[in-house]
């Protein structure tokens, strides 16, 4: 862990910085990065984003560690080695042109006092390719025991391929996106844990754990955790990207959400939601300005366990689908929710659902606090109950292995599943066969070892 507020330090420089009344102007210089992320117009973003720039690095010791300070714009290729952790202070740009590529077991900590943060701009590239056995870590730099929701920024990758909005700038200024290119790719994220993130600015002004703004799908996502987000866990504005192996534990917000037309794919999505403080499951939106902007919210999710906190105050609904989303959702689990299993709200979204272009099927709903199909305010004269049962959904007890242990939860589906035939997915070279509902095979439960638990 690090905290750089009260750990001893020594420091080695090069450049600017020759000695430790360089290294304190330079705290003092985070106030640009600082602007970027916190407010400001599109007018201030161009501004502030060309005076961020990176020519010198700072190395500091702490307890024996060395530890690489990234500021400002990454404006060239650079690689992050296990022989260093590596602290975001302010907001860190890895600008156009640039790739940033980072070593399996690397730790990044995002840094309180400047709410650090990571940006990947439109044509730079991340390529984060942890390993079950190293993964990469991306958290506070508080102590253990001290850690909580919203400490640092979090992860925005901003690509190039469609969204509903055209192109658009980001939530807490963190830059454009959007474009014409649906297969652009932003790199790789594979093996990665981001943890503790998501700082709040102002009301409806938060950074969520990860943010695919306009991501492609040649963009690679597999085996990520997002846990402890103080707003939503991942969240797509727009894009194709596509996710397999993805797991939000403990989200503040929504664990998955997506608006302005998200038309990916996902497969094997694992939600365990803490109810001192937790939204949705899946938030599924296509535009609130438009219920039928073009490209339509329309993603294509096979394999999901999504789990709610009966014991919590919060923790509200399984699934929500409004706003004239679209969509096909097919071998899911879901359960434990205070509200309902799955609510298909207002009037753009029922008519996706009549033609046959928003389905859920072959899935199972157990035990939401007010109804496993139902309306989470009042009704709005379309019948759930009646859509589910026709699309093969079950409500019966998948006997879960152990999903509201938050220390050493289980998603393994048990007997109970068997009543439900999973569907096919399409073999399209994405998907993988499965004999199985729910986001964890028998077999293979792949959310052990690389993942955490910790709470704080």
């Amino acid at each position: 862990m690090l905290n750089i507020g009260s750990a001893p330090v020594s420091t080695g420089r090069r450049g600017l910085y020759q000695n430790y009344l360089f290294l304190l102007m330079a705290i003092f210089t985070v106030g640009f990065a600082l602007a970027y992320v916190g407010c400001g117009s599109d007018e201030e973003e161009t501004g502030i984003e060309a005076e961020a720039e990176v020519a010198e690095e700072t190395i500091i010791d702490i307890d024996g560690r060395q530890v690489v300070v990234l500021e400002g714009r990454l404006n060239a290729d650079k690689t992050l080695s296990a022989a260093y952790d590596y602290l975001l202070r302010g907001a860190v740009f890895v600008a156009e042109g640039a790739t940033l590529t980072i070593e399996p077991g690397v730790k990044i900590y995002g840094e309180q006092a400047t709410n650090g943060t990571l940006i990947i701009a439109q044509g730079s590239k991340i390529m984060a390719e942890g390993t079950a056995s190293a993964p990469i870590v991306m958290s506070s730099d508080a102590f253990e025991g001290s850690r909580a929701r919203g400490q640092w920024g979090g992860l925005i990758i901003n690509g190039r391929a469609p969204t509903n909005q055209g192109i658009t700038f980001g939530e807490g200024d963190t830059g454009a996106f959007g474009g014409n290119s649906p297969a652009d790719s932003s790199g790789v994220l594979r093996y990665v844990r981001v943890e503790y993130a998501g700082i709040e600015f102002s009301p409806d002004n938060e950074l969520n754990g990860i943010a695919f703004q306009g991501v492609g799908s040649g963009t690679v996502v597999d085996h990520v955790q997002v846990h402890m987000n103080q707003d939503d866990g991942v969240e797509m504005f727009g894009g194709t990207v596509n996710l397999k192996y993805v797991m939000v534990t403990g989200a503040r917000d929504d664990s998955f959400d997506w608006t302005d037309g998200w038309t990916g794919k996902a497969q094997f999505l694992v939600v365990q939601q803490y109810g001192d403080d937790a939204d949705n499951g899946f938030e599924v939106d296509n535009s609130s300005k438009d219920n039928e902007a073009q490209p339509r919210s329309a993603a294509t999710i096979y394999n999901a366990t999504l789990v709610g906190d009966p014991a919590g105050p919060e923790s509200d609904n399984g699934m929500l689908i409004r706003e004239g989303a679209a969509g096909v959702f097919a071998n899911f689990i879901v359960t434990g929710f205070n509200k309902v299993g799955l609510d298909i709200n207002n009037e753009a979204t029922h008519a996706q659902a009549d033609s046959g272009k928003l389905v859920v099927k072959n899935s199972i709903f157990f035990q939401n606090g007010k109804g496993n199909f139902s309306d989470e305010k009042d009704d709005d004269g379309f019948d759930e109950t009646a859509f589910a049962a026709a699309n093969n959904n079950k409500e019966t007890d998948p006997g879960l292995a152990d999903p509201f242990n938050k220390s050493a939860p289980n998603f393994t589906p048990g007997a109970g599943a068997n009543a439900v035939t999973p569907a096919n997915p399409p073999a399209d070279g994405f998907f993988e066969p499965v004999d199985f509902v729910g986001g964890v095979s028998p077999s293979n439960n792949w959310t052990v070892g690389w993942t955490t638990s910790a709470q704080n």
